[in-house]
Order: C-alpha cells, then structure tokens, then sequence
C-alpha cells in the first residue's frame, strides 16, 4: 500500500508519483534559497553565505545549530547551483572505504578540471583522527568540504579544521517560520498536503507551531501523522484537531543536550536568574533542566556553590537552605526532590546578595601565590607543645574572650593587608557596622 492510499483525495483519480511516499519533511525540503524560511542572519539578501552560494564560490564550510533548521537543505541547494560535483556522505553510516572512494573521484575529476564539493552530514560522530584525515585535502583544493552538525563545532570539531573553514550558525526556527512552512505543505498539490481533502483547526497548528521549538522537521512529521491516521469525517474530511495533534506529538521534546550547548546556555542562564534575584526565570530554566533529564545533583551542587558566591553573609541562611537541598535530592530523588530544589530556588533567588567573601578569597590567594609568603608572627605561633615556651612560641598572645567585648586589638598578619570588606546588603550590613565600631572603638581608647 502506498503511503497515502487512504487518505482521501479532493480529486477524482490520485496519480501520486512514487516520489510522493517519501515522508512529509522530506518532500517539502526547499530547492532553492527563495525557497528557505529563516537563517535571515546568513542567507539573506547581501550575506556572506548566499553571496558564497550564489557566485558558486563556495569555501569549506561548517553549519550547525538544532535539527530541522535547514542546515541540509543548504547543502541540497547548493549541489543545484554548483558547477561542482557533490559527494554526500554520513558520519554515522560512513567507513573509511566509502571515504577513500570519495577521495579517489574527486582525484579523477581533478585531473579533468572538475572540483568535488564533499557533504559530510553529523560529522561530529567522526573522531579527531577521521577529521584529520580531511585536512590535507582541504587544503591542496581537492575537496571542498561542507559539515553540518548539530553539536557545538568548537567542542567536537578538530580546531585545524575549524582554522580552514568558514563556521556558520543556524538557529531555531521562529514559530512564524514554522507556520509559514506548515502552511506551504498544506497548500502544496505537488509536494504537500494540498490535493486531499483535509483540513486543520487554527488552534491545532498553532499548537504543533509552538510545541516543536523551532525544528521544522518535527513539525511537518507531526502534521503528517495527523493527516496519516485520522478518520475522515461524515463529509469525507480529514480533520485534524487539537486533540489529535496532542496525541501525534505525545510528549514535548525538549532539545537539551548534558554535555553541551544547551547545557551549558541553561545552566548559565539559570545561575544569572538566580544571581539577578528571579525566581521566575530560575524556576523556568531549572525546569526545562529537569525535564530534559539533567542529574538534579548537579543542580543541587550549583546551588551549594551559589549560596557562598553570590549570597555569602548577606544570608547567611542561604547555605544552609542550599546544603539542605542537596541532601534532600540525595535522599529522596526525583520527582518529589524538584519541590526542594524549587524552595531553595525560590529562596536563594529572593534573598540579597554579595560577593564579598568571593572577592575576599580570591586577593588572598592571589597574595598567596604571586606575593612572598609571610611568615606567622610569634604570638600566634602553637604554643601547645613541650619546649614551644622556651621557643618563645605564643609568647605576647591576648585571649580576646579575657575582654568583655570578646575582641582586643592586636596584628593577626604581620603586614596590614585589606581582603573582606563587607556590603550594605541584608545582614552584611550588620557585619559591617559591627567591625567598624570595633576599630572605632579600639582608635578612641588609642585616643584617650
């Protein structure tokens, strides 16, 4: 049976071309740069990359970003522009034979003036090794070569290749985009949906639209489900409603990755909600975290961290808070352990902040490790030991807590150094009032 044998055409005869059984996303790819929605920022009118493209000047290149966002497309329009020949390979299927042949064409063509434009789809699943073996081609212009990836290049790419090509980023796709794409392949009686009888309900589409994040892929794969499995109606419709584009999406994919781009975005965008004092938005982003199957440890370990470098004795409170989230999450798990972390969340996020003590830590050691060490003076020395009296270790020491204030004023470094200076900010302040009065008080008794 072919692929839409059952779905119910608005005309009498369907003549669909075997081409027609290929999937939905497949189908509706575009064939030329008119034809691509979005990546305004590098292939709109006057940029580098359609410039390249359009002059068939095209250098090595590197294309990544999320999946359906176009980045192969790219590489099928540009096999229909140039002069040269394309080779296409994948990284995932591709063994070292199928690359040697490759070579060897483009060696051939070479050598009748021909140049070989290479694709090399998810080259990410190429180790450093493999990578390698491209550079000599690169370089002596046997090869052009195109990559695509949906991983950050500068992570998984060898950096001599990344020196040799030119490194463009795709983004998502905006939900105007995909509404635009989706309604081309409803329309479109040659490619698309548009010669059978069907329809889909605004609030439908708007949900696929807003529920796929940008991959246009997913979007098209769902339409066409809806369209694949649902019964016509008393008219002889195919209609696809809200709630069967719910059940043809299922769950939400979350596009987050534990090792890179979208782990290390979120996270940071988290630690600089938090820092900010959002609630919202930390909340927002340690969600998508947790959905997307981050460790809540590592979360939780964030948070600990946090406390001490951006809350400090503002709150002291918050590390507490914070060290009592982690162990909840080490006790108690997922999902019940998300409403310790959204307490801690919510805490840290609210209560006031400073970095003194981070700043503090940080000139001390520089001092440690860039200034000659200083030495412990005499009356702080370990008088504690047989013999340390007559070493004259400890010797001239006062015991604060002989003085009713409990402080007495006497040199605890043997130069006068400045690390901790306490802020304004929540008890902070009462830290910082305090260790003033103490020297104003030790300077009028100077005084009297």
């Amino acid at each position: 049976m072919e692929l839409f044998d059952s779905l119910p055409t608005s005309k009498k005869e369907d003549t669909m071309a075997p081409a027609k059984t290929m999937p939905l996303a497949k189908r509706m790819c575009p064939q030329t740069l008119d034809e691509m929605v979005g990546q305004e920022h590098i292939l709109g009118q006057g940029k580098l990359l359609r410039r390249l493209i359009e002059a068939d000047r095209v250098v090595s290149l590197i294309l990544y970003g999320p999946p359906g966002t176009g980045k192969t497309s790219l590489c099928t329009i540009i096999g229909n522009r140039t002069k040269a020949q394309m080779e296409k390979i994948n990284a995932t299927l591709a063994g070292v034979d199928e690359v040697r042949q490759v070579i060897k064409r483009a060696q051939e063509r070479k050598r009748l003036g021909q140049k070989t434009i290479l694709f090399v789809d998810e080259i990410h699943h190429f180790n450093k090794t493999q990578q390698d073996a491209f550079l000599n081609y690169v370089e002596e212009g046997l090869i052009t070569l195109i990559a695509s990836t949906t991983h950050n290049p500068f992570f998984y790419i060898n950096p001599a290749l990344l020196s040799r090509s030119q490194i463009f980023e795709f983004k998502s796709l905006t939900q105007d985009d995909l509404r635009k794409l989706a309604q081309r392949a409803l329309q479109d009686q040659e490619r698309g949906l548009g010669r059978y009888s069907m329809a889909v309900d605004d609030t439908a589409l708007e949900y696929l639209i807003k529920s796929t994040d940008g991959d246009a892929r997913q979007t098209l794969n769902a339409l066409e489900v809806g369209a694949l499995t649902t019964p016509p109606d008393a008219q002889g419709r195919v209609v696809i409603t809200l709630a069967v584009a719910e059940e043809c999406l299922q769950k939400k994919r979350v596009l987050y990755d534990n090792a890179e781009d979208a782990h290390y975005d979120t996270i940071s965008a988290f630690i600089k909600s938090l820092r900010g004092s959002d609630p919202d938005a930390a909340l927002y982003w340690m969600a998508k975290m947790l959905h997307g199957g981050e460790d809540p440890r590592f979360v939780a370990r964030r948070l600990v961290i946090l406390a001490s470098e951006d809350i400090g004795n503002a709150d002291p409170q918050a590390l507490l808070i914070a060290t009592a989230a982690f162990q909840a999450v080490e006790t108690i798990g997922l999902p019940e352990a998300r409403l310790n972390l959204a307490q801690a969340v919510t805490y840290l996020a609210c209560a006031p902040k400073s970095n003194a003590s981070t700043v503090a830590i940080g000139r001390a050691t520089e001092d440690v490790e860039s200034k000659p060490l200083l030495a412990v003076p005499r009356h702080l020395q370990d008088a504690h030991y047989k013999g340390a009296k007559k070493l004259g270790r400890g010797e001239g020491y006062v015991y604060p807590h002989n003085d009713p204030r409990g402080y007495v004023d006497q040199p605890y470094l043997p130069e006068n150094k400045k690390y901790y200076e306490p802020t304004e900010h929540g008890y902070e302040a009462v830290i910082k009032k305090r260790m003033e009065e103490l020297k104003k008080g030790d300077a009028d008794k100077g005084k009297a």
